[in-house]
């Protein structure tokens, strides 16, 4: 093969490869991020919170069953979601919300006006806990078992069919009073 062949020969093998690419990539779910966190601790952090003068670490999750959301005030579908984090909430839902790579007045405002879920607001200004976490972008939600082992990652919008499918299949009967 001479060089003119191999140029006029390389733009197709490129494309060829990029077809199949994309093609490996079809049928897969978005929602279905894999995790390697799953069956393993929550990673250790130290975090002030949104709301009040506290810190909290991992072993502030421990002692309940709990989720944890990732949220922002610039996440579009954070907004979406967040009618259905105040039904569980209501229901008895224990949520820790972690405020992702945020601005903390946007987020106390938001919070204020839209009604809070949330048990505990984590500030995570620097997205190091997100990073730790392997979270791709808000909202994520994460389902905690009381020794604060990840048990569930959710990438995307938790709405009553997520609920219903993904998380409550996962939890012993009678956690969460009328959540189930």
């Amino acid at each position: 093969m001479n060089a003119k062949s191999l140029w006029v020969a390389l733009p197709l093998l490129a494309f060829l490869a990029l077809v199949g690419l994309l093609y490996s990539g079809l049928g897969k779910d978005p929602q279905k991020l894999p995790s390697a966190l799953v069956g393993k601790d929550v990673p250790a952090f130290s975090l002030p919170s949104l709301l009040t003068d506290e810190t909290f670490t991992e072993q502030s999750l421990h002692g309940r069953w709990q989720l944890i959301n990732v949220w922002a005030t610039w996440c579009p579908t954070c907004h979406i979601e967040h009618p259905y984090l105040l039904t569980l909430a209501a229901r008895g839902v224990p949520i820790v919300g972690i405020n992702y790579k945020d601005e903390a007045g946007l987020a106390r405002d938001y919070l204020a006006n839209r009604g809070n879920p949330f048990v505990q607001v984590i500030s995570d200004d620097s997205g190091q806990l997100g990073l730790d976490l392997g979270v791709y972008g808000a909202p994520e939600t994460f389902l905690i078992n009381p020794q604060g082992k990840i048990l569930l990652r959710h990438a995307g919008n938790v709405d009553e069919r997520v609920w219903n499918e993904e998380f409550l299949p996962l939890v012993p009967a009678g956690q969460w009073g009328k959540a189930q």
